[in-house]
């Protein structure tokens, strides 16, 4: 019998005084920045600061426009337009995260205020958890959650579940230093905040509270950002840098062309050729970060250099009184390339991305996976390894009776049989767990899992335990300890004519070397072959025995069985299963090129059956595959770097062992989610490039994630996933669209200022092509439906450039196509005089008259219609389907009937007309511009078609 003691616990003073001191037992949460930061940080996206630039820039021409040229109010629609667009795009990232903080924050509550058992001033009360103090004597309970750090003063059979912070599900807990396990990563006599009582009960002193216990540590540590930047924050920065070098190479050459025009194609060709060369040569090689503090200075020097050359060199050519004349003429020009770096800056981008973004973090919601941070949702496509724990988010995490093996039973049933009955029974009464059946579709296990697995094992049979255990009459018992390995208990049975019948249950070794008969005459031999085939499955083994008591035999002397007569009726072996839909989501991961990691507290042995039961550990495999966590601590970041790929299973792992193996994937160019649901697995969470959490994993992990898996399925991981991919391709889709547009574009403005154009379309034309036209492509796009297909492709490589070798022939042709059709139209409308469009068909060019207002309004037209249908083919870029596909792409054609309906109202309706610059066209022209324009989608269909022949 364990000896009692009489505990006072603190006082009131020295309570406030440990308080004081130490702190209070919460964990203070990461400070969140206010709500107009965070707004704020939204401005930091690459695509968001060009358009802040290309916002700026145009702002000073409608202010150039209206001030300097007398042009209507008009002219500032642009700029409002493109801060209307920086607006939305920040604006609605901003409210999806918000949103789903807000849904984390109630998945996530951290119950603080829980009543806790503890000793002060002599007596026992009850305070909330957050109330504990250092030197509180706290009083532990079966079921219980440990409050706080602390030293064992009494354990009675205390089993502790402390796999949210190693993994490990059972560990027991004991005042003797005897039966102090050695290996165990927290010493024995020690319990943990944040860990549960499953068996037993106990006293302890109160060491640490709040950030200062080992729960707090691992949170702390879960709160370092460690900056990691996902692969679409890198692909959209080399992006960036791409269309602002190409927009400024195109605005050096219309200064040059549009000079050239104006010095009458002279010799000056050659003094512009110096200054250029040096302007070229600086954007390339030497402003890679594209800052404003780089950009600025070198346009500047620009043009001091080249109008200094052009002053000097050319005065005998250029009269002292044509030098104003040239500067205005410059300044025009100057406004004519900063509209061009405007037009070339892909206003729809950001909204693509936000509402792709946002799309698939609402979506993902309806498959279990609640995102907190919107890029997590196409980190995840790009994923490459998926580092997992095992307890929990592989298994089920709830002990179950794998197979049994009474050797009195013809079957693996239970009966009506003398040793089916001793069987009941002997589970039944020797036994300290018991069944929670408020629940009736979900039984829970109170106490010991493995004892529990037996309840339950009754429970499908049939069985009532709770029956059986209140019908027999316990006389004494000998609770289970690590040095003993066994449990015994004595009754009275009700089932044998009230006759004293001793029960033994524990390791089978242990078990069956104390008894003197095994049922059936089995050898002992066929018992170890037994036990080593279950163990070999990392299942946990437990053997039972049992003897009829005569009264004068004995039964206990000095804490152990003596009893002489035992027989041995078998043996039970019990496993945490994997989780049903875990081996098809594993492979479906591995199919997809994604490496699958386990990280685990258990022994080597248990993590290699539990790798070979979902698909991950082969007969190829072998020790340079495994590796346990001290090894694994041993190893120099150069070594482990040498290994990290090969590695497939950590076993003995403690918590910072998943995050520095986070840390080694990422130094090899990785793309790292790690899983999991403990308080040991929130470093790791943090540091990963995607963390999820289980939606039952402990407040700490959720806290430390960016995805929270509501249903705890890993096969949940394979849909994020596969939405992921599927987001990065709509992305594609929509850059494929939207810089063709651009490129047609920013040609037509090139070529139309060569030809002494300043442009063809006005500011309002290209706000509604530029923005809205291309906003409405962006939702259209972002609301296509994922694809399964693409589970079938390996991971992209995070290096390669978001724009592909496809895309650049596509945006190139297609967009060249559009330009070079454009032109010739441009040039034949302002050659000729276009009443309608049948007039091409007898069209004679003469000299230069300008262009008319129809004109204008065909051409305008003729543009929009063209890529309005090119988006139908951009939508079905690299699905392999037709472009006339449209199963689940609801919003894609109610998008297109809106632009269309918008351009044949902008076109036709009078208070529209004035605003856009056009006029309204004859019937005849628009069913020849849908027609003529439709061939782009016919086209494409028929090549598609050639392709597969």
């Amino acid at each position: 019998m364990e000896q009692k003691h009489h505990y006072t616990g603190l006082t009131d003073a020295q309570v406030l005084e440990s308080r004081s001191k130490h702190g209070a037992n919460i964990l203070t949460p990461p400070e969140k920045e206010p709500l107009w930061k965070q707004f704020l940080e939204k401005f930091g996206d690459p695509l968001i600061i060009i358009l802040l630039i290309a916002g700026v820039l145009s702002i000073g021409i409608s202010c150039y426009e209206f001030w300097g040229l007398h042009e209507g109010a008009e002219t500032f629609f642009e700029p409002v337009g493109i801060f209307v667009a920086i607006l939305l795009a920040t604006g609605i990232a901003f409210i999806f995260e918000l949103k789903a903080d807000k849904q984390f924050s109630v998945l996530n509550q951290v119950n603080d205020d829980e009543m806790v058992e503890v000793i002060r001033n002599g007596n026992t009360t009850s305070i909330k958890k957050k109330d504990v103090v250092v030197g509180d004597i706290v009083v532990l309970n079966t079921g219980e959650e440990i409050p706080a750090d602390g030293e064992l003063l009494e354990a009675i059979t205390l089993n502790v579940d402390e796999s949210s912070l190693t993994g490990e599900p059972i560990c027991h807990k004991t005042i003797h230093e005897q039966e102090f396990d050695k290996d165990a990563t927290f010493p024995s006599n020690h319990v943990m905040r944040g860990t549960k009582v499953m068996e037993g009960h106990g006293i302890f002193k109160a060491l640490a509270v709040g950030d200062k216990t080992e729960n707090g540590k691992v949170f702390e540590a879960a709160q370092i950002d460690d900056s990691v930047r996902t692969p679409l924050n890198e692909q959209l920065d080399g992006l960036a840098d791409l269309i602002t070098k190409l927009s400024y190479i195109f605005a050096a050459l219309i200064i040059v062309l549009k000079l050239m025009v104006f010095f009458d194609w002279s010799p000056i060709v050659l003094t512009l050729a110096v200054p250029t060369a040096i302007f070229f040569w600086m954007v390339i090689k030497k402003f890679d970060d594209w800052s404003w503090k780089a950009v600025v200075p070198s346009i500047i020097g620009y043009f001091v250099i080249l109008m200094g050359m052009v002053v000097y060199f050319h005065d005998t050519l250029m009269p002292g009184e044509q030098i104003a004349k040239l500067i205005t003429y410059t300044l025009d020009t100057l406004m004519i390339a900063v509209t061009l770096v405007v037009v070339a800056v892909p206003e729809g981008l950001p909204m693509a991305v936000t509402l792709s973004l946002a799309y698939s973090m609402t979506r993902m919601m309806k498959t279990n996976n609640l995102v907190r941070k919107m890029h997590a949702c196409e980190t995840m496509g790009a994923t490459t390894v998926i580092c997992t724990d095992k307890t929990g988010t592989l298994t089920q995490n709830q002990m179950q009776v794998y197979d049994t093996n009474f050797y009195g039973l013809s079957a693996q049933t239970l009966g009506n049989d003398k040793d089916s009955l001793l069987i009941e029974e002997g589970i039944a009464v020797n036994s300290t767990a018991s069944l929670d059946y408020s629940v009736a579709e979900a039984v829970k296990v109170l106490g010991n899992p493995t004892e529990g697995a037996l309840l339950l094992w009754l429970k499908k049979a049939g069985v009532d335990y709770l029956n059986l255990r209140e019908s027999a009459e316990v006389l004494e018992e000998l609770p289970f300890s690590t040095e003993r390995k066994y449990m015994a208990t004595i009754v009275k049975s009700s089932l044998f004519e009230g006759k004293t019948i001793l029960y033994v249950k524990g390791a089978p070794e242990i078990v069956s070397g104390l008894c003197k008969n095994i049922e059936n005459n089995v050898s002992k031999t066929d018992i170890e072959n037994q036990l080593v085939e279950y163990q070999n499955q990392a299942m946990r083994t437990l053997g039972f025995a049992y003897q009829i008591i005569d009264s004068k035999a004995d039964v206990f002397k000095d804490g152990k069985v003596v009893a002489d007569n035992l027989t041995f009726m078998g043996v039970v072996a019990i496993s945490d299963p994997v989780r049903l839909d875990v081996p098809a989501a594993v492979a479906e991961c591995m199919n997809a090129g994604i490496n699958v990691k386990i990280v685990t507290g258990d022994t080597p042995g248990t993590a290699k059956e539990i790798g070979r039961q979902i698909g991950l550990w082969t007969a190829k495999d072998g020790d340079k595959n495994i590796i346990t966590g001290p090894e694994f601590a041993a190893l120099s970041d150069g070594e482990l770097d040498k290994r990290v790929l090969d590695l497939k299973i950590i076993s003995r792992a403690r918590p910072m062992d998943k995050k520095r193996l986070v840390e080694a994937l990422q130094r090899k160019n990785q793309v790292v989610a790690v899983t999991g649901d403990g308080t040991n697995d929130a470093p790791a969470l943090k540091a990963a490039h995607v963390g999820l959490s289980m939606g039952d994993g402990t407040s700490v992990a959720k806290e430390a994630s960016d995805i929270t898996i509501i249903d705890n399925s890993f096969s949940s991981i394979g849909k994020a996933v596969m939405w992921g991919r599927s987001l990065y391709q709509n992305i594609q889709r929509f850059l494929l669209f939207q810089l063709t547009v651009n490129v047609a574009a920013c040609f037509i403005v090139l070529f139309g200022a060569f030809m002494g154009e300043e442009s063809p379309l006005t500011v309002t034309q290209m706000l509604w092509v530029n923005l809205i036209m291309d906003t409405f492509a962006a939702m259209a796009l972002a609301s296509l439906p994922p694809s399964e297909s693409v589970m079938k492709d390996k991971p992209r490589d995070r290096n390669a450039f978001i724009l592909n070798k496809a895309m650049y022939q596509n945006i190139l042709g297609v967009g060249g196509f559009f330009f070079v059709l454009l032109l010739v139209l441009l040039y034949v409308f302002e050659h000729s005089n276009i009443t309608q469009l049948t007039d091409l068909l007898n069209v004679q060019l003469g000299a230069s008259d300008g262009l008319t207002p129809y004109e204008l309004t065909l051409f305008f037209t003729i543009f929009v219609m063209t890529h309005f249908f090119y988006l139908f083919c951009a939508r079905a870029f690299e699905t392999g389907k037709s472009a006339l596909h449209f199963k689940g792409c609801k919003g894609l054609l109610i998008i297109a009937t809106i632009i269309l309906a918008g351009q044949i109202a902008m076109v036709e309706i009078p208070g529209l007309q004035n605003f856009f610059n056009v006029t309204g066209l004859k019937f005849e022209d628009w069913v020849i511009i849908i027609v003529g324009s439709s061939l782009v989608l016919w086209i494409r269909e028929i090549w598609s078609l050639l392709k597969k022949i």
